[in-house]
């Protein structure tokens, strides 16, 4: 009886030092949030962490995880991360109850990993520290009252052999005050970084976008073939996929934003807000932009019309030469709020194409996903090497002298867009019935335009699609083919002839580092007819 007396007291000194783990790190996290609003949003430990992790997961891990998981990868990280927190703080809690000072420490350690993590990020300074700083301390001191609440000396008339030193309905109410308490204070950061961004959040909801100078021609009919199944011609904003590294999005105020280019070559450094940039020429374009982590058939491509100012009407301004023409720089190293660096060729932006500063997107201002207020476009070139993001500065520099962020990761310093064509219908796996079927897609080659789509069943022969009505070289074009299928297994294949020619090739290659190759392929079972059943 002694034993099992003993037994169940340890147990429940076990379950009340997880519990005052559990609690003590919910309250860490409440005042760190609440620190993060007076810092910025990024330096909070969750985003910190997950930022860092990013930074250092592998490549291929990565490209797993994009493939896997798609714009879903940052939550799953986020909640990874909780999951490890609370696993670190139910083993603090219960050192705690048996060696009070080393559980405090262990639980202290986490706000020491936050701050380390949020000066590891890229434009972090001492202050972005603060925060994981103030929710370790926090987090220690919650543990220690709460494991001395349970372990402390024992209250006059309690039974003996129990491990509380407050009889449970006190330590319940002492837990629910400290819940409470830490779901207030989170809510009241939540609600003050929330205010904090409210001025960036204005600022995109009353600015008007002026017409455009060179305004985009109409988009010709019958580019969008309206195929049940295959991809809008014109991606909307809410649908267009997004591929980058910010666990939270940057909200940047437009009426403070400022954009800085210098650098080598550089006579005439400019810098200038959004109101000065949006007085300039405005140049509207349709483009496809394309991720350099899609896999072959894969979704992380679309096509919008954008609006901004020609990127090398700017760099003329500022005194910038291409290499071609004697220019010292052959990089243009983009960098954006959230400390993103992305490196793009001096001369493909200042060959003539419609590189741009955009500020516009399908005719409202940018969505803050996407880069309010200012993000970089420059068709033909994968994003990794282009788009950047709540752009902050341009600096010209050359590859020998510095790599850009992705660079430092394994991929290629230049990355044109490749040769792509995809099967949107039917879908893998579907089970259409035998007869006329639609195999219908998107192909693009952005800058080379594509001329000639093909399609063929069981490796048989190359049968010619029918092309939408091209937008220009810089679009996607959709594509159809009348397939008569028959009854059984098919396999379908797709591939496409940009505009000088060259057909895409048939040789599987991975994402990394310049983008994937191979023609994408689809398998569907063709049920028999029903009218030939009856």
């Amino acid at each position: 009886m002694t034993r099992v007396k003993a037994d169940l007291g340890r147990r429940r000194r076990i379950l009340g030092g997880a519990v005052c783990g559990l609690v003590a790190a919910c309250a860490g996290l409440a005042l760190a949030e609440l620190a993060s609003a007076a810092v910025r949003p990024e330096s909070s430990p969750i985003t910190a962490v997950g930022g860092a992790v990013v930074d250092r997961t592998p490549v291929g891990v990565k490209e797993w995880a994009i493939r896997e998981f798609g714009t879903a990868d940052k939550l799953l990280l986020a909640l990874g991360i909780i999951v490890v927190l609370g696993a670190v703080a139910v083993a603090a809690g219960v050192l705690a109850v048996g060696h009070l000072p080393a559980g405090i420490v262990l639980a202290g350690c986490f706000g020491l990993v936050g701050a380390v993590a949020a000066l590891s990020r890229p434009e972090a300074t001492w202050r972005d520290a603060l925060p994981s700083l103030v929710g370790g301390l926090a987090a220690a001191g919650v543990l220690f009252l709460l494991v001395r609440a349970l372990t402390g000396p024992r209250p006059v008339g309690a039974p003996p052999g129990g491990a509380w030193s407050i009889d449970r309905r006190g330590f319940g109410r002492l837990v629910a005050a400290a819940l409470v308490a830490s779901a207030g204070i989170g809510y009241a950061g939540r609600r003050l970084g929330a205010y904090g961004s409210a001025g960036a959040t204005a600022s995109r909801a009353d600015l008007v976008l002026p017409k455009p100078a060179v305004p985009a021609p109409p988009v010709p009919p019958g580019a969008d073939l309206r195929v049940p199944g295959i991809s809008p011609f014109i991606t909307p904003n809410r649908d267009f996929y997004r591929v980058d590294t910010a666990l939270v999005v940057p909200r940047v105020d437009a009426d403070t934003w400022r954009l800085r280019i210098h650098g080598e070559g550089v006579s005439n450094p400019l810098e200038f807000g959004l109101r000065e940039l949006l007085a300039r020429p405005l140049v509207e374009h349709d483009i496809t932009l394309c991720c350099v982590s899609n896999e072959v058939g894969g979704p992380y491509a679309g096509n919008a019309r954008w609006l901004g100012v020609r990127l090398a009407d700017l760099l003329h301004e500022a005194g910038v030469r291409p290499p071609s023409k004697g220019g010292q720089a052959d990089q243009l190293v983009a960098r954006s709020v959230d400390g993103m660096t992305i490196g793009t060729p001096v001369e493909t932006v200042m060959d003539g194409r419609d590189a741009l500063l955009a500020v516009g997107m399908n005719g409202e201002p940018l969505p803050f996903a996407h880069g309010f207020p200012v993000r970089m476009v420059v068709p033909g070139l994968y994003g990794y090497v282009s788009a950047c993001k709540w752009l902050r500065e341009l600096q010209l520099t050359t590859f020998a002298a510095y790599d850009a962020y992705w660079v430092r990761r394994s991929w290629a310093q230049q990355g044109p867009v490749k040769t792509q064509s995809r099967i949107d219908t039917p879908r893998p796996s579907a089970e259409p019935e035998e007869g006329r079927v639609a195999v219908a897609g998107v192909a693009w080659a952005q800058h080379r335009g594509i001329s000639r789509v093909e399609v063929r069943v069981d490796a048989g022969p190359w049968h010619e699609a029918r092309l939408g009505a091209s937008d220009g070289n810089d679009t996607w074009r959709q594509w159809v083919w009348g397939w008569e299928a028959t009854p059984g297994t098919h396999r379908l294949e797709v591939r496409a002839t940009d505009g000088t020619g060259a057909v895409q090739t048939g040789v599987r290659t991975g994402t990394v580092p310049d983008g994937a190759t191979g023609w994408h392929s689809v398998s569907v079972r063709v049920r028999p007819s029903s009218r030939r059943k009856a």
